[in-house]
């Protein structure tokens, strides 16, 4: 009878703890990250979810003589907001697989 009950608390602890996981996800998949490139010449905005939701490109970046520069400029914002977005994933997802083997 015992074991019984060690297992069905168990199994709640495990339920409560999927729950807060999947809560942690969903906020997670809210929160937007903004990437900045050199002097903000442009700002990307991104969800949890790695959707692009927004791009800012200041006029001076825009060279019609130099467009190369004006890719790598949203290349290091994007790379700016993934950074961001895969660092506070791991710090609010890790809790979950921190003491578990195999993780």
């Amino acid at each position: 009878m015992m074991r019984g009950m060690n297992m069905q608390g168990m199994m709640k602890q495990m339920q409560k703890l999927q729950k807060n996981m999947q809560k942690d996800q969903e906020e997670l998949k809210q929160t937007i990250f903004e990437g900045h490139a050199s002097d903000d010449l442009v700002v990307v905005k991104f969800n949890g979810d790695h959707q692009m939701v927004d791009i800012a490109i200041k006029e001076e970046a825009v060279d019609p003589d130099d467009v190369d520069m004006l890719q790598d400029l949203t290349i290091m914002a994007v790379n700016d907001a993934m950074k961001q977005i895969e660092a506070k994933t791991q710090a609010v997802m890790g809790k979950y697989s921190r003491n578990l083997p195999g993780f």
